[in-house]
């Protein structure tokens, strides 16, 4: 390890899609990859996703379509938000499917039409879609709004709207649910579900994982490059945000906000040696300190995994978990990256 290193365990992804199919079953799980698999490698999620039973890839442009057709030729690939202007030649190329938020159809291109049932983004009206000519249609496809959201009322209402879509589109494939969607509203599940953070074994609720039998797959360590011995009234970082009122060891950590430990996340806490301990001070572009006890340098220090969850940083900057894992910097200039299968 050189600064740190992030760990995306492709068994883990595989596991977790194993249990999402079976969940959702007999409705199809397509696995949402879009954003390099929100931090985990959009190519080696895809394919451990389509392993553990996921049907189509899901992604957000056209050109993560083509960089995922390269790998996977035979996949069914759906393009979820609208092609940029010059794109459909490029869709057509890949034998991509393109979701439509309008009308007007592109040539040559399986579409899913996007209904817009309450999310108020992409999407037409029900009246608009029954406009589309449905020699290219292959879906229906909206978007639940507050899946999460402990009131399920609004979320009801958008299930409702769609079964009215639907009805409209008989024969082609029908699609709401959200990891959130489709964990908690079996109603919303219907022909395929669209699931992106469960994948990882991240949490649509912001809350632990394996309480609902998900096992993350993403972990980032780094290490202890120099232990401080601060005396009362000495303190570490910009803006002196951390002054010691007692002697106390502080441990620097070559991990900034450059790395993707955001500037916010001073107080969260991470792993020293096996230890739960206190990130203080300001958090700097290229490092980081902790509170020490006797460890020493060279310490490997875990920021996220062995049960520090990206959804506890996410809850220091008031935030959701997907936020931090697609955040990391993963160049190789500022981590290490190691993929394992365990």
């Amino acid at each position: 390890m050189r600064r740190s290193r992030i760990t995306v365990d492709l068994g883990a992804i595989r596991r977790n899609a194993e249990l999402l199919h079976r969940t959702v079953a007999p409705a199809e799980l397509w696995a949402v990859v879009k954003a390099d698999a929100y931090g985990h490698g959009a190519v080696g999620a895809a394919r451990a996703a389509l392993e553990g039973g996921a049907s189509c890839l899901c992604v957000a442009t056209a050109r993560e379509g083509e960089d995922l057709r390269e790998a996977f030729p035979a996949a069914r690939i759906l393009v979820m938000c609208p092609l940029a202007p010059g794109e459909e030649d490029a869709a057509r190329d890949a034998r991509l499917e393109v979701a439509l938020s309008s009308p007007e159809v592109p040539e040559g291109l399986d579409v899913h039409v996007k209904v817009d049932t309450g999310m108020g983004r992409w999407g037409m009206t029900l009246a608009e879609a029954l406009t589309v000519p449905r020699r290219q249609v292959v879906g229906v496809m909206s978007h639940l709004a507050t899946a999460d959201d402990p009131d399920g009322s609004f979320a009801g209402e958008q299930i409702g709207r769609f079964q009215e879509v639907r009805a409209a589109f008989p024969g082609v494939t029908a699609h709401l649910a959200n990891s959130a969607g489709a964990l908690r509203f079996p109603e919303a599940r219907f022909d395929a579900v669209r699931c992106g953070i469960a994948l990882y074994g991240l949490s649509p609720f912001g809350d632990d994982p394996a309480g609902h039998g998900l096992e993350p797959a993403l972990s980032w360590r780094s290490y202890v490059a120099q232990a401080r011995e601060l005396r009362p009234g000495e303190s570490t970082g910009y803006g002196r945000r951390f002054v010691a009122d007692a002697p106390q060891r502080v441990g620097i950590v070559p991990v900034g906000y450059a790395d993707g430990f955001r500037r916010g996340l001073t107080g969260t806490e991470v792993l020293v040696g096996g230890t739960r301990r206190r990130v203080v001070g300001t958090i700097s572009m290229d490092s980081l300190a902790v509170e020490l006890g006797e460890e020493p340098e060279g310490t490997e220090v875990t920021l996220i995994g062995d049960g520090i969850l990206a959804e506890e940083h996410a809850r220091a900057l008031g935030t959701i978990n997907y936020e931090i894992t697609c955040g990391l910097n993963r160049d190789r200039t500022r981590a290490d990256r190691r993929i394992v299968d365990g």
